[in-house]
């Protein structure tokens, strides 16, 4: 009896976990990555930008 409740609860999880994975948002909106904050990124490459841009003149 117990062999047969657990196969199924396996049974049960097993097609949850597929159903999760095969969600996806129906439309995004273009512009939400483009209002967004950008990417901070690595602090090294960014002192290494801001350390350029103070050589060059404008």
């Amino acid at each position: 009896m117990k062999n047969k409740r657990l196969d199924a609860l396996i049974k049960k999880a097993a097609a949850q976990a597929t159903s999760d994975k095969a969600r996806k948002p129906r439309f995004v909106d273009p512009t939400l990555a483009a209002t967004s904050k950008p990417d901070p990124g690595d602090p090294e490459e960014r002192k290494h930008f801001f350390k350029e841009m103070k050589r060059r003149e404008f």
